[in-house]
């Protein structure tokens, strides 16, 4: 599985909308193309970049291409990307990693971990949003 490949498929808007009606039916170009209101030519293009990322697979139905999700490919890139959410970060020690003595100094990790901070905050926000009964709607009207 090549991550890059897919994560670059998957990244455009059309692609990702591609792959979410895939994932609710089988569908030719044609059907692709009048569902998005786009061009058979621009789907085709964006089914091309799917296949060769593995992402999609076609299977010819008489004179017709039938497009379906390649559901190992994701499933594979799910796993891929839980590993990767459960990597530690460690801090940065500056004079391990060959820093001048001038640099040191300035290194803001040995002041505070302000990242690890930041993504625990936003992370206790997104789960308050997500259980509060306005949904955020209210944060948004505020404009926080």
């Amino acid at each position: 599985m090549e991550k890059i490949l897919i994560l670059k498929a998957i990244a455009d808007e059309n692609r990702m909308n591609i792959l979410t009606l895939l994932l609710q039916n089988n569908y030719c170009v044609r059907a692709l193309a009048k569902k998005m209101k786009i061009s058979e030519a621009a789907v085709s293009q964006h089914l091309k970049i799917l296949r060769e990322a593995e992402v999609v697979v076609g299977v010819r139905k008489g004179y017709f291409v039938h497009y379906c999700v390649n559901g190992r490919t994701l499933h594979d890139l799910a796993q891929e990307l839980e590993k990767m959410s459960l990597i530690e970060q460690g801090i940065c020690m500056p004079a391990a990693g060959g820093c001048k003595v001038s640099e040191q100094n300035m290194c803001h990790n040995l002041k505070d971990h302000r990242c690890a901070k930041a993504i625990e905050g936003k992370l206790q926000e997104q789960e308050h949003l997500k259980h509060s009964p306005c949904k955020g709607r209210c944060h948004k009207r505020k404009g926080v």
